[in-house]
């Protein structure tokens, strides 16, 4: 009897120790001593997306460094190219030539969709629409509905457009064309918040705005469409790619398709860690809340801080989602 005591009470014993191991190796971080380095453009408003990659992959175990600003086409190539880890804004449809003239796919990662239902294209103040009718992008070719946009006295529409390198200046240049606006439009480019500050100046002064942008971003939260600006249709879909059909689902047609944001890593560094590359596919992040951090970043709380502070604010409240992407990515790494 006694022997049959110490035997139960070994077994029982190993069993413990068995399952107490079983327990550690289940919150063991997948990779510890492996270092990341993450990439943005330098539009300041997508530090909030590529933040919170870069939590969950600090919760993983992984080291990550301070992400670093390239423009998009350098972005790209140099995720390709193994000099950095990944970057939470490729844009689909947007980017397609970077992600293609990188590698694409033979060097280049990108599963899941990170965020959906963007929407980008051109708008001009709700007033003006209506008094003069204005629907369509193509009726600028009248230079009497042109010169209601000039801002410097040119004579000819001022159109807040794209950065150079962004990949949306290319579609607009192709659009000039294709409709032919180019003997009345100015396609201005720079600093586009510097621009923007600019074109929100003079509605507020109760000046006529033309202007390029895109979801999720602020400006749609400041110049709200439908009540502020509206829309402007093409006269027909065009792309610099070729013939690609812009019409969106609702039927109306603004020169670009709809877009979905997806996080692009290295390819080599996937393969290599599993827990990073389920991330990579389960991380989803609403639109809306792209916006609503974009808006305050807009009204001043724009500082490294501030935007650490709502990227963990909005990881306390979505807790539960936040904890399953870490969960899902640490049992692809098992």
């Amino acid at each position: 009897m006694k022997k049959t005591r110490l035997v139960a009470r070994t077994l029982l014993a190993l069993g413990f120790v068995a399952f107490g191991m079983a327990a550690q190796a289940a919150n063991e971080l997948p990779s510890r001593g492996v270092t990341v380095q993450p990439l943005k453009s330098s539009l300041a408003e997508e530090a909030f997306q590529t933040l919170l990659v870069m939590r969950a992959l600090e919760k993983l175990g992984y080291t990550v460094e301070p992400m670093k600003d390239l423009e998009p086409a350098t972005e790209h190539l140099a995720i390709a190219n193994g000099d950095a880890t990944f970057m939470a804004n490729h844009w689909s449809l947007l980017h397609a030539d970077f992600y293609k003239n990188s590698g694409g796919d033979a060097k280049l990662s990108r599963t899941g969709v990170y965020s959906e239902g963007a929407v980008q294209g051109y708008l001009i103040d709700r007033k003006t629409a209506e008094q003069y009718n204005i629907t369509s992008i193509a009726q600028l070719k009248d230079p009497a509905i042109a010169k209601l946009f000039d801002a410097d006295g040119d004579g000819k529409a001022d159109l807040t457009g794209c950065n150079p390198g962004w990949g949306c200046e290319l579609a607009i240049e192709n659009h000039l064309t294709a409709y032919q606006l180019r003997d009345n439009v100015t396609h201005k480019q720079g600093s586009y918040a510097a621009l923007m500050a600019d074109t929100i100046a003079r509605f507020r002064q109760d000046k006529q705005v033309l202007y390029y942008t895109w979801t999720p971003y602020w400006v749609s939260a400041v110049l709200r469409p439908g009540a502020d600006v509206v829309w402007l249709q093409v006269p027909f879909s065009s792309s610099q790619e070729g013939q690609a059909d812009t019409q969106l689902p609702n039927g109306k047609n603004y020169g670009f398709q709809a877009n979905r944001e997806q996080i692009v890593a290295n390819k080599a560094f996937v393969e290599k860690n599993p827990a990073a590359g389920k991330l990579f596919e389960v991380m989803k992040l609403p639109i809306g809340d792209i916006n609503a951090q974009n808006l305050r970043m807009s009204q001043g709380a724009n500082t490294q801080q501030d935007v650490e502070r709502h990227t963990d604010g909005w990881i306390r409240v979505h807790q539960a989602l936040f904890d399953g992407w870490i969960a899902e990515a640490r049992a692809a790494a098992r």
